[in-house]
């Protein structure tokens, strides 16, 4: 994930800003690490570069990898 994109992403549950927490990155993006939005106290992964901003019901409902 670019780190310029926390321009223009907010909480899809309520809109609120997220803040950027970077477990690991590389020269060009965050590679892991989360979004959090403490106006509705959900928390969004980043993996492998990508933010997973569904929904905290709708996340848990999604297929697990390898499963």
């Amino acid at each position: 994930m670019k780190e310029s994109i926390m321009e223009i992403i907010v909480c899809p549950v309520c809109k609120g800003p997220l803040e950027l927490v970077v477990a690991e990155r590389n020269e060009r993006e965050i590679t892991a690490g989360s979004l959090i939005c403490h106006k509705c106290n959900h928390t969004y992964p980043i993996k492998d570069g990508i933010p997973n901003l569904l929904p905290p019901n709708i996340q848990s409902q999604s297929p697990q990898p390898g499963l």
